[in-house]
């Protein structure tokens, strides 16, 4: 009986596969990730499983030995000669099972098995404890960590093409890569330039190398295989999580025989430039005699200055220097005259606009009379309601405005929580302020208890009354 743990235990029938090509059993039961495997009548203890296959070969071969022991003596090099080839031969056989195995699966597999088979064959040993589906992918691990004469591919962009991808081809590529069979198996961080070149052939046949980490392999590290990857190879990671990393060859990359005609084809263009570059400079070293005098022309020379000026007189003197800045300042002064006048013009015509509209409001008030049947209150009230109100901090400012709707329905809001209102005022003359609060007073309803000095402006008490009617 045999228990899998992750990730065997998330694909049992790939599973029962290692299990019954690694031990030559069978499988006879089988419940959530437990297997029993059952070894057969026919097991022999003293062969590995592999061996059983050739067991009747080797029988044969050790029977006609018996029968040369009873030969001469001069017969027995060529029996231990023979025992040899046949423990080669046996040995080499434990090798190729598993191998011979893969091939029959692969001749009998799907059609995508067989395409993904095709496309990774010549790349390397396949991973055979893969715990996904097949196809079975490379073992990146067995490829050499060190290969001779690599070289980062060579990369040349088409023209007008911009070798960064956009965001929606890099959408399109993760798409499409969902799809793609798994291409190597990797558990090794550093010294991947096997992996590099078997990826660099894969290339050419398929756009996306998708590369799955081993599970299980302590010190993997995703980040450090990715970076080691791209620095060898030079594509495009499009992807990186601590299953998967996937590789886009990239827009510039050519395949290996394309680089190698555009390699010398640009050697061929170099010498070709070289060779230019020397039969130009060729004449340039040499020097020749020349007998032919040339003639100089006299443009901006200091002569044909002296020529113009006792021909034409002279362009400009000092007192007309002088007399052109001052039409220039007078125009600068003018214009300046002209702008300020203009704006003088709107803000008288805005200020008449304001003094009209003032007139008319003012016409159209009228101030509220005020109510005859006054509340009274004892002077031991307006003293307490006076104390109170220089305590109370929740004010109401009256601005430069003056009393208006919104400073009436602010009373009537503060009288709702609160019997006593404090008004500050910013005016600086007694009179302004006795005026003030008689008008709060009138337009409110309420009864003034006090004006107090402050340290800056006045503070006008106002009762809401008991028999106010608070809005």
């Amino acid at each position: 009986m045999v228990k899998f743990c992750f990730p065997l235990c998330r694909n049992m029938d790939r599973a029962r596969e290692i299990l019954e090509l690694k031990t030559g059993g069978l499988v006879v039961w089988s419940k959530k990730d437990t297997h029993v495997v059952y070894r057969g009548s026919s097991y022999n203890s003293s062969l590995k499983p592999c061996q059983k296959k050739h067991s009747e070969n080797a029988h044969v071969v050790d029977t006609s030995l018996h029968v040369n022991d009873v030969k001469p003596e001069g017969k027995t090099a060529l029996s231990c000669i023979q025992q040899d080839e046949v423990t080669q031969a046996e040995n080499s056989s434990m090798h190729e099972f598993t191998g011979e195995n893969l091939k029959l699966q692969s001749v009998f597999g799907t059609l995508f098995e067989r395409e993904t088979d095709r496309l990774l064959n010549g790349l390397g040993p396949r991973f055979v404890d893969w715990w996904w589906p097949k196809p079975l992918p490379v073992d990146a691990d067995l490829l050499p960590e060190v290969v001779p004469g690599f070289m980062t591919p060579y990369r040349c962009c088409p023209p007008h093409v911009k070798p960064k991808l956009t965001d929606d081809e890099l959408t399109s590529l993760r798409k499409f890569a969902r799809y793609l069979p798994t291409h190597f198996a990797l558990g090794r961080n550093t010294r991947l330039q096997g992996l590099a070149n078997a990826m660099i052939k894969l290339w050419e046949k398929s756009p996306i190398a998708k590369i799955a980490v081993k599970l299980g392999i302590p010190n993997t590290n995703d980040k450090l295989m990715a970076r080691e990857l791209e620095h060898l190879t030079g594509g495009v990671l499009i992807l990186r999580n601590k299953f998967f990393i996937l590789f886009y060859r990239g827009k510039d990359f050519l395949p290996s025989e394309v680089a190698n005609l555009v390699l010398a084809r640009e050697r061929e263009l170099e010498r070709c430039q070289l060779h230019e570059e020397g039969a130009r400079c060729k004449p340039i070293n040499s020097r020749y005699e020349v007998d032919e005098i040339i003639a100089t022309s006299s443009s901006g020379t200091f002569s044909e200055f002296k020529h113009m000026t006792t021909k034409y007189g002279t362009i400009c003197n000092e007192t007309k220097d002088f007399d052109i800045q001052m039409e220039t300042e007078k125009e600068k002064l003018q214009r300046e005259l002209e702008r300020e006048e203009r704006r003088l013009f709107i803000l008288k015509k805005k200020i008449a606009r304001s003094a009209k509209e003032l007139s008319r409001l003012n016409s159209e008030w009228e101030p509220t009379e005020q109510c005859i049947d006054l509340e009274m209150i004892t002077e031991e009230e307006r003293q307490c309601l006076r104390k109170i109100g220089l305590k109370v901090n929740k004010i109401l400012m009256l601005g430069r405005r003056g009393i208006f709707d919104g400073v009436i329905g602010n009373m009537h809001l503060h009288w709702k929580h609160r019997e006593i209102v404090k008004v500050i005022t910013m005016q600086k003359t007694v009179s302004q302020v006795n005026y003030t609060a008689r008008q709060l007073e009138v337009e409110s309803g309420g009864i003034l208890i006090a004006i107090e000095k402050l340290r800056k402006g006045y503070a006008i008490i106002l009762y809401r009354g008991k028999t106010i009617s608070v809005r």
